[in-house]
């Protein structure tokens, strides 16, 4: 890890180990440009894993205790499930030669709150199939899926559930690579949310590319977001009406499929494509992790999901692939500016 111009952790570089892991949330942000933040509040922002960290205190006197901070935190989670780096410890797990590896106690929670996330989407969000599709573009075929989209895994691909952990012991099929990226993002701002209100006892929101985490006492009249589904797009201020913001967006892809022409949008870190009915899904709920894996579940279910997020009882905004803005639960009207 290097510094950057502006002190700032910059954790990407030019050779093919210093890739950032994360890839779905850049040109969404669901951070607050400078002037939307509170007012004495201290402020800092740097780029890590090719998207920008957003950190905002309410105690500007805690800033630099503050960001040192989450520069350690974001550092450890690059040690442990960057892909792209040899010397990962998701990179041991892959060489293991499907043998049980012992791994550090943030590898084993990334890996516990990447299989609850598969469980819970009944696999939409699989920890391995991310992988296993990139890497055999080739090989992909086409069936129906249940939601009316693509269901893009070879028959062959091991999934979510050969993936065995017994404490921080960890097992993975021979050769599979663990793409934890959009867990790993948003565990990144849960965490060093959460710790630096328990360290500094002030308001605190973290924000990377699309993922935002807040904690402690919020300023008056709460923390405000923007949120914007394409890079270079307006954006559109909103109230958080939770403590953590999760924006998902799909990725359109292009190949042949049964003689013809198929496009399907691709979300990582799920096991399925999906039809490419949203353009971008925003969850509020009350940890990041949890917003992430209902956002890029939501991607994935098309049509069903508004009605799937609505029965879950928590509120999100998705944007269609014509532009059309669908509200669910308490998610607050857009404003204009």
């Amino acid at each position: 890890m290097c510094e950057d111009d502006r002190g700032g952790a910059a954790l990407s570089g030019g050779s093919a180990e210093g890739k950032a892991p994360y890839g779905d949330s850049r040109g969404t942000s669901a951070v607050p440009p400078r002037e939307l933040h509170p007012d004495r509040s201290g402020t800092a922002l740097w780029p890590v894993w090719d998207t920008t960290l957003h950190l905002v205190v309410t105690s500007p006197d805690r800033l630099v205790d503050a960001r040192r901070l989450v520069i350690d935190q974001v550092a450890a989670i690059d040690d442990a499930c960057n892909p792209f780096r040899s010397d990962s410890e998701v990179r041991a797990l892959q060489q293991a030669h499907g043998q049980p590896v012992r791994v550090s106690a943030l590898l084993a929670e990334l890996v516990a709150v990447s299989l609850r996330a598969a469980q819970l989407t009944d696999g939409d969000v699989d920890p391995i199939a991310g992988v296993v599709m990139r890497g055999r573009d080739r090989e992909l075929s086409r069936t129906p899926s249940y939601v009316g989209g693509t269901d893009v895994r070879t028959p062959s691909a091991p999934d979510w559930r050969s993936i065995r952990r017994d404490g921080r012991e960890i097992t993975v099929p021979a050769g599979a690579l663990l793409d934890l990226s959009a867990m790993a993002q948003a565990r990144a701002v849960d965490s060093c949310a959460w710790l630096i209100y328990k360290r500094f006892k002030v308001g605190v929101l973290v924000g990377i590319g699309g993922d935002i985490a807040t904690a402690g006492q919020p300023p008056a009249g709460g923390w405000e977001s923007l949120i914007r589904a394409n890079p270079g797009g307006p954006g559109v201020p909103v109230h958080l009406p939770s403590t953590a913001l999760a924006t998902s967006k799909a990725v359109s892809r292009r190949w042949r499929g049964g003689g013809r022409p198929l496009t399907y949008a691709l979300c990582p870190g799920t096991s399925r494509s999906a039809a490419p009915v949203w353009r971008s899904v925003s969850v509020a709920a009350f940890r990041c992790t949890h917003a992430k894996t209902l956002s890029m579940a939501a991607l994935v279910r098309g049509h069903a999901a508004p009605d799937w997020l609505r029965d879950l009882g928590v509120s999100a905004r998705l944007v269609a692939a014509d532009g059309e803005v669908v509200t669910v639960g308490r998610w607050p009207a857009d404003e204009t500016r």
